[in-house]
């Protein structure tokens, strides 16, 4: 028999329940298997009246409306279910594709150094004057984007600053804490997690409050000054007594109590950044600054505050407490939690469904230097891939030839490990090599081509109809082209409809964003080669001409961009290619190159 336990202290606004299966180690909910003593515990957590027992058929994931008993789906299935996406998450990280755009880190800053109680001694001076140092800073937590980086996956899921130093006799106070930089690719977008959020941590007096949960007012008292005070040795009894302690301990009480109002109305303004482009100082910005001048670098957003360095016995030194005995502890760093969503700055997007040969015209117009997989079956690429196209200023862009066969990976990596094992590879120049022998020939500068345009292209990974209820790999990765200036529509030419294939791509977009399709701008038909059989048999030849002209004329029906009012304001362009044999590879990137300096332009 099934139970059903519903968890509304964790999801006010739903009926969110997890179901727990006796006599088995698991129990399913909607984000698939939890720990079955996880779900036990949370049921001790909750009240009587949070519980509720519904019907013991089946087994049903997600959330269920008011009222609802599970159906429809069995317990089998549900495991089946997790299984597939534990699967498909562990081959996602095969071949360190260890690509992550989404994750909750939390943060601590520094905690402050305690303050010291001490006394100068020297020679002839047997009783000098209190010479205890103060605590250093906490360390600060900052937030950097950084060119190089594309995934989250480097990111420390908790961070914590350096503390600060403790002080120390003879006026010495501690070090700062070094400040921590959590560097993150551009494109990061950071928002704070708010209070009513389960997912955030306690913040740093909230952690204090749940250390004291249980005890009396007198134990809370002690604790207290145990965790703000320090004491002369033997001297704790007779400090708290004394008229100096007590008016110290009311000034830093209200001291906290601002800190506490502070962070208060800090917590009503939530952190949120958009990290989509390079920090720099106002020194490094600055062209006409003096020659020689030292540029700072830039640490990026403060995050987290470190904690207050305490205070040395001197701090209290007074007409009436000549011989303080006792100083401040450090007070502990910000706590906070934030979540992390990476959207690359890819200039173009490739969408298309699954095996429609994007991967193998991002490896076409890049040269091979994009390391994505080229294989012959579906759901090839689990990860994002941006690469890079680099255009010469004759048109060409760097790796064309015209009739390169792209291959799957796996062969050329084949082909590669044999030519390396018979030698072959011995005696071959790099390409610097290549350009000074051809300086050396003795060709003419103006028969050299250069670099004169670059741009990135991201690989997505394929789409599929139902992409917004999760089927596939659902929305997981469209955010990764969401920022794309443009969008290209890739199909497969040798396919029964592949207008069709538009149409799901189409409406995928608009159902994970409103808006999102109006930034298509090309329609690829991949795979023209697979059509016309060998160029002899004129029924073949004319039947893929005929598809290539519906594909055509439902591009310009259906798939028009129109502005607000009905009006088309542009049509998306259609080229047909082979990826694989570099056929028509030179309009697509002379098109791809247009849409992105316009895009440019307008900025």
């Amino acid at each position: 028999m099934l139970h059903a336990l519903r968890l509304t202290a964790f999801s006010p606004s739903q009926a969110s329940r997890i179901f727990i299966a006796p006599r088995r180690h698991y129990a399913a909910d909607s984000f698939g298997l939890l720990p079955k003593h996880i779900v036990e515990r949370a049921r001790r957590a909750l009240p009587p009246s949070a519980v509720q027992v519904a019907s013991p058929a089946v087994v049903v994931s997600g959330d269920i409306a008011e009222g609802q008993t599970p159906k429809d789906v069995s317990w089998e299935d549900e495991r089946a279910a997790a299984k597939r996406r534990r699967r498909t998450e562990w081959k996602r990280r095969q071949g360190k594709e260890n690509f992550l755009d989404h994750v909750i880190i939390h943060i601590r800053g520094g905690k402050g150094g305690d303050g010291c109680v001490a006394f100068h001694r020297e020679k002839f001076k047997p009783y000098g004057p209190p010479s205890g140092g103060n605590g250093g800073n906490g360390g600060d937590v900052y937030i950097l984007p950084t060119p190089h980086l594309t995934t989250l996956s480097s990111v420390p899921t908790r961070v914590r600053a350096a503390n600060g130093g403790h002080g120390h006799g003879t006026w010495q106070n501690g070090k700062n804490g070094a400040p921590t930089i959590i560097r993150v690719p551009l494109g990061t977008i950071v928002r704070q997690l708010p209070a009513d959020d389960p997912r955030r941590a306690k913040d740093e007096f909230e952690a204090e409050e749940e250390g004291m949960e249980g005890m009396d007012i007198e134990e809370k008292r002690k604790k207290l000054r145990a965790m703000r005070w320090m004491h002369y040795p033997d001297y704790e009894d007779e400090n708290v007594e004394r008229d100096a302690f007590k008016e110290a301990e009311r000034q830093m009480y209200k001291e906290e109590r601002e800190r506490r109002l502070v962070r208060r109305m800090r917590a009503r303004n939530l952190i949120t950044l958009d990290l989509d482009r390079v920090e720099e100082t106002a020194e490094a910005r600055d062209p006409n600054a003096p020659l020689g001048t030292g540029k700072k670098e830039s640490m990026g957003h403060l995050l987290a505050r470190g904690g207050v360095g305490g205070y040395g016995n001197p701090h209290f030194l007074g007409p009436d407490n000549r011989s303080p005995k006792f100083a401040t502890r450090g007070t502990e760093g910000e706590r906070i939690s934030l979540s992390l969503e990476l959207k690359l700055l890819a200039d173009v997007g490739l969408v298309g469904m699954p095996n429609a040969g994007k991967s193998t015209l991002l490896k076409a117009i890049t040269g091979g230097r994009a390391k994505t997989e080229v294989a012959g079956y579906a759901f090839t690429t689990l990860n994002p891939i941006v690469g890079v196209v680099r255009v010469r200023d004759d048109g060409t862009f760097e790796g064309w030839d015209e009739g390169r066969v792209v291959d799957e990976t796996r062969e050329e990596e084949l082909r590669e490990r044999e030519k390396l094992e018979a030698g072959d590879f011995a005696d071959a120049l790099t390409r610097n090599q290549k350009v000074a022998r051809e300086t050396d020939w003795g060709y003419e500068q103006s028969d050299a081509t250069f670099e004169e345009f670059r741009f990135t292209v991201a690989d997505n990974p394929g789409l599929i109809s139902q992409a917004s209820d999760n089927v596939g790999l659902g929305h997981s990765f469209l955010r990764s082209i969401e920022r794309s200036p443009a969008l290209v529509y890739v199909v497969d030419l040798s396919a029964p409809a592949p207008w069709d294939e538009l149409a799901v791509l189409r409406d995928e977009l608009e159902k994970y964003k409103v808006g999102m399709s109006a930034k298509a701008r090309l329609v690829i038909a991949n795979k023209a080669d697979l059509l016309g059989g060998t160029g002899g048999d004129a029924d073949a030849v004319r039947e893929a001409k005929e598809k290539l002209v519906r594909l055509q004329e439902f591009v310009n029906k259906e798939m028009a961009i129109s502005d607000g009012e009905g009006g088309v304001t542009r049509h998306l362009d259609v080229v047909p290619i082979s990826a694989k044999f570099s056929m028509n590879l030179r309009k697509v990137v002379t098109l791809m190159q247009g849409y992105v300096q316009e895009a440019r332009d307008a900025k």
